[in-house]
């Protein structure tokens, strides 16, 4: 099986994350993304408003939800690298610091593995190296 340039995305959201972003994106400007493997709130995607985040120079870019870059911790990354995250959005308190929690919900990471059409993919297209932290946007 073939796969189309960009076909496959590290990271997406689904409907209700994305509605959510843009009510975000409206209130606070550019935002990003920052998924770590801290305990409490650094288990779940944490959503900043860009100038007030330094990324990290072990943080790796995934892509991107809706406008905002999704950045994932080097030794997360280890974790979840054979899988897809898949942002959505619940009922609930967040992160403390998450710009969404006082709109009473909490995004959440759901993932699934990749197909192994799709692992070739990423091991053919995806660049090697060095955590890219310095791509901050």
């Amino acid at each position: 099986m073939t796969l189309p340039i960009d076909a496959v995305a590290r990271v997406t959201a689904t409907p209700a994350a994305l509605q959510l972003l843009e009510r975000l994106v409206a209130q606070h400007g550019p935002v990003l993304f920052h998924q770590s493997g801290g305990c409490c709130d650094g288990s779940s995607p944490m959503c900043y408003p860009q100038a007030e985040f330094l990324v990290g120079d072990r943080d790796r870019r995934l892509g991107s939800i809706g406008p905002a870059p999704f950045f994932i911790s080097g030794p997360q990354f280890e974790y979840w690298q054979h899988t897809q995250l898949i942002i959505d959005v619940v009922p609930g308190r967040g992160g403390m610091f998450s710009l969404e929690g006082p709109h009473g919900m909490r995004f959440l990471t759901r993932s699934r593995l990749f197909s192994d059409a799709e692992w070739q993919w990423l091991s053919e297209h995806e660049p090697h190296g060095p955590p890219c932290g310095a791509q901050q946007p």
